[in-house]
């Protein structure tokens, strides 16, 4: 398989220092308080059209659990933007030079979930958007934080959202999610597909994709759908 699949193996030799670092969690300031809503954001209404969005934040194994557990998200699908589609292959883009980011998109029904609402799960349990070109063990700009928009709506709501969290200083550090039009988006290898749901006891997902799904479970239970 790639280079990334054999070096998860190295997980077990390090576990213990990723459990420390995951169990303090993305460097936010105030835990005990909760994350805070947007303030720019659409009115969940009934009879909205279904919206997508492309997120990136790290490995699209983690990711995509997030939102298959989150009410009103309709798909996850994990793949690949921001490169072109003759070199949209697992075995180049981990590579780390085809401007690709393993991305999820994200589809929802905006009669039950806001925009703005799918972004605070986005920056608060699917990643830590403070960690430049990484997330967690893995490294390269194919792991960065990006918000691929469809629309000015999506980019007024994301800008605003970003400057809002930035402002209330609720991270240690500086958020670093690029927000850029969504150009194409190339769905990844079957084998990609609901990874983290198929292999939940592999080591690289008990470390660092179940955490996130608990976390939502935890924090949002009400939004929490048990799949």
């Amino acid at each position: 398989m790639s280079s990334r699949f054999s070096a998860r193996l190295l997980l077990l030799a390090v576990c213990a220092g990723v459990l420390a670092s995951l169990a303090a969690g993305p460097a936010i300031n105030a835990k005990d308080s909760a994350f805070p809503d947007p303030l720019v954001d659409n009115p969940v209404a009934p009879g909205l059209l279904p919206e997508s969005v492309v997120l990136a934040g790290g490995c699209f194994w983690g990711v995509q659990a997030v939102f298959q557990h989150l009410r009103g998200v309709t798909s996850a699908v994990s793949g690949y933007s921001g490169g072109s589609e003759r070199n949209a292959k697992y075995e180049l883009v981990s590579a780390g030079n085809t401007g690709h980011a393993e991305s999820v998109r994200v589809t929802f029904d905006p009669s039950q979930v806001s925009f703005g609402q799918i972004l605070k799960i986005f920056f608060d349990v699917a990643h830590d958007p403070t960690e430049l070109n990484r997330q967690g063990p893995d490294e390269g700009t194919q792991y960065r934080s990006a918000i691929f928009y469809a629309g000015d709506n999506q980019r007024r709501i994301a800008e605003a959202y970003v400057a809002q969290l930035g402002e209330a200083k609720v991270f240690r550090r500086r958020i670093v999610t690029q927000i850029v039009p969504l150009e194409a988006f190339y769905a990844a290898e079957a084998y990609h597909q609901d990874y983290a749901t198929k292999h939940p006891y592999e080591p690289y997902i008990m470390i660092n994709d179940r955490p996130k799904v608990d976390a939502l479970r935890k924090r949002y239970a009400t939004v929490y759908v048990d799949r």
